[in-house]
């Protein structure tokens, strides 16, 4: 009974052995891929927001009540156009003041211009008239023009973009009140991070994706890139022009897709098939490891300029918990 008790247990542990043997030698399952020719491009991503080419915004340069403006907006504009008025009543009654001031300054200065004459007043009197005389004049002047900053006018002839302006509301000064342009042609300004910005150049296509015309091929084509970048967001500027069919809006914001360059009939792999710039393939029944020399990198896709054959089983994505040599099975072609 012993014996057959020694044997039985003996029977179990090789029993497990092997299965444990069995289980850690199975085949992994590994779905793969096969290379495809296409178009590879490298590109340069942006954001960006849909502007005129010409327009301006119109700003109060004092803090005044609104009290007048016009009902323009989408319409036709003259430059000079009254858009808006500000309250002025006090800038009024203080240029009134002023002048009355300056009426009795100038009949001073006639008096004693006479008196001077009959040797009655001293010149020195006359030289304070007279200068009394000419600081009024200035301080009117002065006064005069700036009553005219109380009258918001079309900074030149456009169509009013946008009002945000109502009457009986306290308008800030460089706070814009309304968008004066034209309608076309139509920009997009876009903001390219630094480190992107030397592989741009004037002229380059650029494709957009905008969330209003989802299913729309929309392009672009640089039209002029800002010298001076901005150091706190380390971006530089970029303008897009569009074309004159565009359905886009001003104000629409768009996803700007620069191509810097293409690659035709490249053979293409999927990014998530590679780490850095290796691959499993599947040749014979083992993952064998292969390093590649990559073009270019796509969002979704890799140029692969050599490394693998273009029939290679690539699995993918990439395994990270597999090893170089591990016998593997096909679970999908």
């Amino acid at each position: 009974m012993r014996m057959f008790r020694i044997l039985t247990v003996v029977a179990i542990v090789l029993a497990l052995a092997g299965g444990g043997y069995w289980y850690m030698q199975r085949p992994t399952p590994v779905t793969t891929i096969t290379p495809k020719r296409g178009e590879a491009a490298e590109i340069v991503y942006a954001s960006g927001v849909v502007e005129p080419r010409n327009w301006a915004k119109v700003t109060s340069l004092v803090r005044e009540r609104i009290i007048e403006e016009c009902d323009c907006e989408g319409e036709q504009v003259k430059k000079g156009a009254v858009l808006a008025r500000l309250d002025a009543s006090e800038a009024e009654s203080a240029l009134h003041e002023l002048e009355a001031r300056l009426r009795l300054a100038r009949e001073e200065h006639r008096r004693l211009s006479v008196l001077a004459d009959r040797n009655a007043a001293s010149r020195q009197a006359l030289d304070r008239a007279s200068s009394e005389v000419a600081q009024l004049e200035a301080l009117v002047a002065g006064q005069k023009a700036r009553l005219d900053s109380y009258i918001l006018r079309a900074p030149a002839n456009g169509v009013v973009l946008r009002r945000d302006a109502e009457v009986g509301e306290i308008a800030e000064p460089g706070t814009a009140l309304f968008w004066v342009g034209q309608p076309r042609p139509l920009l997009v300004i876009a903001d390219v991070n630094e480190e992107d910005i030397p592989r741009v150049k004037v002229g380059q296509r650029a494709l957009l994706r905008s969330d209003a015309f989802a299913s729309r091929r929309l392009e672009a084509v640089v039209d002029s890139i800002t010298p001076k970048g901005d150091p706190v967001n380390k971006t530089y500027r970029v303008r897009l022009k569009l074309p004159d069919d565009t359905p886009l809006m001003i104000g629409m914001s768009v996803d700007v897709n620069i191509v810097i360059r293409v690659s035709e009939n490249a053979l293409l792999v999927p990014s998530l098939a590679l780490r850095g710039d290796e691959v499993y393939v599947v040749e014979g029944d083992r993952a064998v490891q292969r390093k590649l020399d990559i073009g270019i990198r796509g969002l979704q896709e890799v140029e692969v300029l050599s490394g693998i054959a273009p029939d290679a089983r690539v699995i993918s994505p990439f395994p990270e918990d597999l090893g170089d040599g591990v016998r593997v099975t096909l679970a999908r072609e």
